[in-house]
Order: C-alpha cells, then sequence, then structure tokens
C-alpha cells in the first residue's frame, strides 16, 4: 500500500492495518447516511459534518464552531484514551477534514483510511448493512447525553484570516490554494468576490491523490510540492471554499514529515466575502510571458 512508504503516519492507516485493530478502535463513517446504510464497515458510527462550515474565523465565532465538533464528536463516543480512525469513499475531502478538527481538538492517536471503502473491499473486505430501521425513540428510556470530546486544543494546526494576512508578506510562509483552477483564475464564482490570495501558490488538492482516491507515493506527492517551492522549512498554510479540501492537503504534507502546516478553517468562504481581504486575479496559464 502507498500508505507505508511515507515517513509520518501519524495521520494515516491503511486497510490492512485496520482490518488488525478493528475492535480496539472508535470508528466514523463521514458519508453521506444513505451510503452508510448501503454498506459500512462493522462497528461504525455514521457522522455527516459536511455542511457544518465557517464564515468568520474571528475569536467567538472560531470558538463556537469547535464547540460544536466537540459536541458532535463526543455524540459518537470520541473519547481521548481510545484511537479513532475516519473514512469516507476515498482518502476524501470529508474525513480529512474530520481528521485535521479532531487533531485541532487534541485528540492524540486521529488517523484517515486511506483510500476508504473503496480500498477496505479491494483488500477482501466486507462491508455491512444496516439490518433494520432503528425503533423509535423512547422518551422515558433514552440514555443520558455523551459528554462533548475534552482535549487540549492544538491552535497551530489553524490558520485564521488573521494569519493569513500575516502570511502574505513572509518569506518562510507558503500559502497554498488548492482549489480548482477555475476558482483560483476567478472564472468559477463560489464568494461575492473572485480570484486568489496574493502570491498563493496553486496545487489542486486531488494532484496527490491516484485515480483510486488513495495517496500517491510519498516521493511522488513530496516532488509536487516541492517542485513548486512547497518545502518543509517553511511554515505551510492551505486554503480551499471551505477547509474540506485543504485539510487533505494538510494531510499530505503532514504525512511528509512538514512540521509546521496549518489549515485556513474558514477558507475563501469566509476571505472571498470581506471587503477588506487582500485579493489578486491571476492571469491564466496561457497569456503569461514565458
Amino acid at each position: 500500500m502507498p500508505t507505508a512508504d511515507f515517513p509520518d503516519r501519524k495521520y494515516l492507516i491503511d486497510a490492512r492495518e485496520l482490518g488488525e485493530r478493528l475492535g480496539a478502535l472508535t470508528l466514523i463513517d463521514l458519508r453521506p447516511a444513505e451510503d452508510f446504510s448501503l454498506g459500512h464497515i462493522e462497528g461504525s458510527r455514521h457522522l455527516d459534518i459536511y455542511g457544518v462550515s465557517l464564515n468568520d474565523s474571528s475569536d467567538a465565532p472560531l470558538n463556537a464552531f469547535l464547540s460544536i465538533f466537540r459536541n458532535l464528536f463526543g455524540s459518537r463516543g470520541v473519547s481521548r484514551d481510545k484511537p479513532v480512525v475516519i473514512y469516507d469513499h476515498e482518502t476524501g475531502e470529508r474525513a480529512a477534514r474530520a481528521v485535521w478538527l479532531l487533531a485541532v481538538l487534541g485528540h492524540p492517536d486521529v488517523k484517515i483510511l486511506d483510500g476508504g471503502t473503496q480500498a477496505w473491499t479491494e483488500s477482501g473486505n466486507p462491508l455491512v448493512r444496516l439490518s433494520a430501521a432503528p425503533a423509535p425513540a423512547d422518551p422515558a428510556k433514552a440514555p443520558p447525553a455523551s459528554p462533548p470530546y475534552k482535549g487540549t486544543q492544538n491552535p497551530e494546526l489553524l490558520a485564521t484570516r488573521f494569519d493569513v494576512h500575516r502570511a502574505i508578506d513572509d518569506e518562510q510562509t507558503v500559502i497554498v490554494d488548492v482549489r480548482r483552477e477555475a476558482e483560483y483564475l476567478g472564472t468559477e464564482k463560489r464568494a461575492r468576490r473572485v480570484g486568489t490570495v496574493p502570491g498563493a501558490v496553486h496545487v489542486f488538492w486531488r494532484d496527490h491523490l491516484d485515480d483510486k482516491g488513495a495517496f500517491r507515493r510519498a516521493e511522488v506527492v513530496r516532488e509536487l510540492y516541492a517542485s513548486r517551492g512547497i518545502t518543509p522549512d517553511k511554515t505551510i498554510i492551505a486554503f480551499c471554499q471551505g477547509g474540506y479540501r485543504s485539510a487533505s492537503t494538510f494531510l499530505a504534507l503532514k504525512s511528509l514529515g512538514y512540521p509546521r502546516v496549518r489549515n485556513y478553517v474558514a477558507s475563501w468562504g469566509e476571505w472571498g466575502n470581506r471587503d477588506d481581504s487582500n485579493i489578486i486575479v491571476p492571469e491564466p496559464w496561457g497569456s503569461r510571458p514565458r
């Protein structure tokens, strides 16, 4: 499996290792509910957080945003004393963002299943279906609510708009725009303003995944980023539209051993909708001088 050749597997697990550790960890399925019901890894708990986003990364809304996730993860039985594996159908943006969020919240052992359910089934492992619909809830017999997840936050894994503003003129920081080329160039509009952050390097987030949605080999991923000046000696801030796709870039770079990688939590959903954001519209590739 490609995952094995990454120097830092803190956030990565492959299908073989997961199969060996089933029952000793908390499994969370980030796919849509209909996919979970049709087939999931046995013992998984479903959690769909796709619509929970942030459009203001100043302190108060950011803290409220993180509090939502402490409650959501807690509701699925996540605790610091048990490893967590999160997956979707590939090494995708949904699971990547959840792994990153749980790392920000201070979980010491949270990983993404490289290749997701596709890799799981291709390795000969089964998916199980829900055998029956859940019984209607009886309020009188309802168990007590699960406590929120508790942990010491790791703010150095997260970037706010204030961090991005400071990074624009910082030669020791590389800002990475991982959106589609059309978003980067401003021809696809997903916010009130279009373009990118001045000086941002464009690397589409799926370029480090293979055609099955698993991480490419480590040397290929390393060359991809190094060729764009994204090197381990720099602080890296990745962003997309809402911190999903850039979470995958975060995991890729951390797995290569990059020590200082941050995900801009609100990304272009915040930056592109503010009047005080510094924005440029790059020239299309074909019009640039050689």
